[in-house]
Order: structure tokens, then C-alpha cells, then sequence
């Protein structure tokens, strides 16, 4: 096993006395430095804090606007000390080991039930359509063994699976532009590019209510409402909130806080609600723009602290396909509001 030791957050101006909604500045180090990682899936499992990202390579394909450069092909499982140090547990899944998968492992989520482990990823299939599949273990790092076909209805990428205090599971997904999720809108896949007007209301998340045994939706998938402030949804043409990709639900008391990337605006935003499926109201700004193009994030409680744990490009000099995982505590304020925070990137320290 590797272990690559988080060079953690130094400079932080956090105030536990004075708590605003001005963003916070911190110096945050990657985390992982044995390979390039990104979209990071943070759980705590048995007590134990685990990390579940994508991997990053540099397969040679040139870059485009659907993603074709994010050309991603196994996973691999870290465990997060008490310390906040990484260390590699191993690949738990590769395409090849996905029966209808052909490309393009992009960002994975992980979950447990019942004394399973749960692993759930996109990957395009052979006619190159975005689905989710689905792979179980009997321990955290696995190895998963993939299902032979992707989860019916769940389609485009980036799944999150939220498993509620009552035990009912629920997974949230789709990505717009290269997640393909504009091409579901109709009910069915159509392979031309279709978007709403600016002032229409924009291309919502989906999600589903889950079987008891995980591997499948006990419900057809439905959109999930993001609201403005006076009760309207969030449109089209609203770039700095509306849904592009990566979507996350965590709870706070009775509080559900839905949160996502706002793709060409480069926001992890966030909007709450009182129940899992919705709606959601838009709240404001969890981290602020990044070195790099994309952005995707989790967050987790660990030993009484809330973590976000997201990407950048600071280890590759800031090429859009090769990415780095980091983590920086999170703060809710009391007010149920989450502090913004600003991750500066300055001079690289991989030492």
C-alpha cells in the first residue's frame, strides 16, 4: 500500500467567535500525490473514513467540449486517517471488469446497507451513452464486482446515493453538456444537443428512490426542483446557480442540503429543503472557483468535523484532465447557512 500524507491546511482565518458569510482563505495542499485523482467520494463506514475518487490519466485524447480527454479507466479506494493522511488500499474496479462498460470511468459514489458495500459509477456503454452501474463488496476496499448490466433509468453521470436516517436510499445524478443528461429530457435518449432557452427553467438534476437491496430504483427518476428565493426555478440562462453536474446531499438535523457544481461558472453551490426528493432552495456559494475547469466535491462528518473534500489542478500545473484531491473542514453556521470558502492556490508545495 502507498501512503501519500496530507500537507493539511495552514493558513486559515476561520473565526469561531465571529462568523460571517465573507469567504474564508485557506492554504489547502493536495491530498493525494501518488496519482492524479479528482471527484472525490467521502464516506465513514464502520467508523472509518474512506475516500472513493475518480482517476485521472493522460490517455492522449485530445480535448473537447463533451469531455473526451477525461479518459478514465479503473478506480482505486483511499483510507483518511484521524491525521488526515491518505493511503491507497488498492484499484477496486477496472472497465475491464465491467461487462457493458467500454469507457470512460468518470465520478463514482459509494454507499452501505445491510452489511454490503455498494459502489456506483458511470461509464459510457458501446454505442457511447452515459449509464450507471453498480458493483458490491463485502468490506469498504472491495474488490467490487460489477453487475452484468448498467441500473435501469439511471443514465447520464455522476450518481450520489444518499441513504437516509430512516434507511430509505435515494440516488441523485445527471451532468449537462458532456453528461448527456440534455439528451434525456424527452423521456428517451436523442442524440443531438437540446437546451432550454435563458429564461427558461434550466435542466434539473434527476433522482430516484432506491430498492431495499440497492441495485435498482423502486421508482421511475424525477427531477429535482432548485428554487430561487421567491419559489421559481432556477433557469437556463442563470449560470451562476443553476445545475451543471456533481451533485451531493448531505443532512443537518432536519435540514437537507443538496449541493452541485455550477460547470462553466465554476461554483459548488448549494440550496436546502426538508425532504430528500425536493424541493430544494437555492442558499449560496460553498467553495469558490478553482484552478482548473471542472470542480466536484463531497462532504462528510468525521469525529464531530465536517469536511469538503473537492479537486483542482494544482499538481499538473493546471491541465483541465489531470487533478488532485484536497479537503478543507467545512463550517455550518448557525443560522443553518454553510461559510463560503475561497481555496487559494499559491505556491505549489508537493514536498
Amino acid at each position: 500500500m502507498k501512503k501519500t500524507i496530507l500537507s493539511l491546511l495552514v493558513l486559515s482565518l476561520w473565526s469561531c467567535q465571529n462568523k460571517t458569510q465573507e469567504p474564508s482563505e485557506t492554504r489547502i495542499y493536495p491530498l493525494i500525490k501518488d496519482l492524479y485523482s479528482a471527484d472525490p467520494s467521502a464516506h465513514v463506514f464502520d467508523g472509518k473514513l474512506y475516500l472513493y475518487p475518480s482517476h485521472d490519466l493522460d490517455a492522449g485524447v485530445p480535448e473537447d467540449d463533451l469531455g473526451s480527454h477525461f479518459d478514465m479507466s479503473d478506480y482505486h479506494v483511499y483510507q483518511i486517517s484521524e491525521s488526515l493522511e491518505a493511503t491507497d488500499l488498492g484499484e477496486i474496479l477496472n472497465v475491464n471488469q465491467i461487462p457493458w462498460a467500454e469507457k470512460q470511468l468518470w465520478a463514482p459514489d459509494a454507499a452501505t446497507k445491510n452489511g454490503t458495500y455498494y459502489f456506483y459509477f458511470p461509464a459510457k456503454d458501446s454505442t457511447g451513452i452515459f449509464r450507471i452501474g453498480v458493483a458490491t463488496a463485502s468490506t469498504p476496499q472491495g474488490p467490487f464486482i460489477a453487475e452484468p448490466s448498467p441500473i435501469e433509468g439511471a443514465v447520464s453521470i455522476d450518481p450520489c446515493v444518499f441513504v437516509d436516517s430512516d434507511g430509505t436510499a435515494y440516488m441523485y445524478f445527471g451532468g449537462i453538456w458532456g453528461g448527456q443528461l440534455q439528451r434525456w429530457e424527452s423521456g428517451s435518449y436523442v442524440s443531438e444537443d437540446i437546451y432550454p432557452s435563458e429564461n427558461q427553467a434550466a435542466i434539473m438534476p434527476k433522482m430516484a428512490k432506491m430498492t431495499e437491496d440497492m441495485l435498482a430504483f423502486e421508482e421511475a427518476p424525477k427531477n429535482v426542483l432548485l428554487l430561487d428565493q421567491e419559489g421559481n426555478p432556477l433557469t437556463a440562462g442563470d449560470n451562476e446557480r443553476r445545475f451543471f453536474e456533481a451533485a451531493w446531499v448531505h443532512k443537518v438535523n432536519d435540514t437537507y442540503y443538496f449541493s452541485y457544481s455550477t460547470g462553466d461558472t465554476h461554483n459548488i453551490a448549494y440550496a436546502t429543503g426538508t425532504s430528500p426528493m425536493g424541493p430544494f432552495t437555492y442558499q449560496g456559494v460553498i467553495l469558490k472557483p478553482v484552478l482548473g475547469w471542472t470542480n466536484h466535491h463531497s462532504i462528510v462528518e468525521f469525529n464531530g468535523q465536517w469536511y469538503l473534500f473537492f479537486h483542482d489542478s494544482e499538481l499538473s500545473g493546471g491541465k483541465t484532465h489531470l487533478r488532485n484531491v484536497k479537503v478543507t473542514p467545512l463550517e455550518h453556521l448557525s443560522d443553518g447557512s454553510i461559510q463560503t470558502i475561497d481555496a487559494l492556490v499559491t505556491v505549489s508545495q508537493t514536498e
